[in-house]
């Protein structure tokens, strides 16, 4: 099994009297909230935990992108991941950039290209769509959400692999002259990785490509339905599923005992569900975002996210979280990844109001007593 430190670089510095004012992290959380000096040292620390994962043995670490929202200060996921590159010697996962959101694909083809070369070949590259409220940000029709990322993802890919330049003429992106310098170090191109929380749409396209596909903030039973539905896609596109072309995403504490690992974990975990994920369901899936098919697929795996409060003993009885000891933590992860095959893993340490002293004993437990004893579950067919 591969494992990718994710990061989520939240301002951890709100109220829960601060959050009540907008019922929402998101969108018309006021900035005047943030500071940019705490800003400056959270960047410092969090980019001290990411090396971390490095430094333990992790095989890559994860970056994301979201905007207007303290649940993430990473609006420019290649922005970090350029930061990272000195760093760390893994490989640096872009999970990944909103296609959707952007009037110029190209800049994603070219900066992606730039990252790769200037890593030596170290870019995981990861396409998503942008969750709901990212539409509010930029005042955007979601119901184009995924007609604008298909074709911005074929843009980029033929930008990447057919010599230029060359004409775009298509729906939402038109181009007289394709031609980017310079295009990325991998060949064809840089893995790609397509993160989600399960909608039909999404689990096809990525085994139709032959994409990694990573499941994200779901229970456990989800998780083996979804990557079971990945493998028979997978199969009717005429090829078998390598195990690591499944990752499983999700927030772990790792104590020295359950009974400590639970508490420390638990008011910072509570931070993450409750307010950071604040957002009212209709600005999480705006009218148009989602088919019929798949809002219902992926509410039910997200039942009382980003809305109601949650109890702690909840989210660890249904598996939304994995907390524990060492052996508790080993033992669940085998079970899963029995029942459901995955290969891949993109846990993130940090979460909610997690300090730095509690993510870094997580960690180092997680990579010391549970990462070595999990590497050959899951293992790639492909020897890689």
């Amino acid at each position: 099994m591969k494992f990718y430190g994710f990061h989520l670089m939240p301002y951890r510095h709100v109220t829960r009297e601060q959050l009540d004012s907008t019922d929402t992290s998101w969108v018309t959380f006021s900035n005047a909230v943030c500071d940019p000096e705490v800003c400056a040292d959270l960047y410092e620390e969090y980019i001290s935990e990411l090396v971390l994962y490095d430094e333990v043995g992790f095989d890559g670490v994860c970056v994301n992108e979201h905007h207007q929202t303290c649940y993430g200060l990473m609006p420019s996921p290649n922005v970090m991941a350029a930061t990272l590159i000195p760093r760390v010697k893994g490989k640096i996962a872009i999970l990944g950039n909103a296609l959707p959101l952007r009037d110029h694909p190209l800049r994603v083809a070219e900066e992606i290209a730039m990252l790769d070369i200037a890593s030596k070949g170290r870019v995981l590259c990861g396409f998503v769509r942008g969750i709901g409220g990212e539409y509010y940000n930029f005042d955007m029709d979601p119901s184009q959400s995924r007609d604008r990322f298909y074709e911005a993802h074929d843009l980029i890919i033929k930008a990447w692999t057919t010599p230029g330049p060359f004409e775009w003429y298509g729906k939402h992106y038109k181009f007289r002259y394709v031609n980017p310098w310079p295009v990325p170090i991998q060949k064809p191109h840089p893995p790609i990785w397509s993160p989600s929380q399960g909608s039909a749409e999404t689990v096809e396209w990525a085994a139709k490509h032959r994409y990694t596909y990573c499941q994200t903030l779901s229970d456990p039973a989800t998780v083996t339905r979804i990557f079971r539905e990945f493998q028979a896609a997978c199969d009717r596109h005429g090829y078998t599923a390598d195990p690591e072309q499944m990752s499983y995403s999700v927030p772990m504490f790792v104590g020295d005992t359950d009974h400590e690992a639970m508490r420390d974990a638990e008011p910072h975990m509570l931070s993450y569900f409750n307010d950071l994920l604040r957002m009212p369901p209709n600005m999480l899936f705006p009218s148009g975002y989602l088919t019929v098919q798949s809002a219902m697929r992926v509410l039910a795996s997200r039942r009382g996210l980003g809305s109601s409060k949650r109890e702690f003993h909840e989210l660890v009885d249904k598996g939304l979280v994995l907390v524990g000891s060492p052996d508790t933590v080993y033992d669940r992860l085998v079970q899963l990844q029995s029942e459901s095959g995955f290969g891949a893993m993109a846990p993130y340490f940090q979460f909610g109001t997690l300090p730095p002293e509690l993510f870094r004993s997580s960690v180092t437990l997680f990579a010391d007593k549970v990462m070595p004893g999990l590497r050959s579950v899951g293992a790639s067919r492909n020897g890689v």
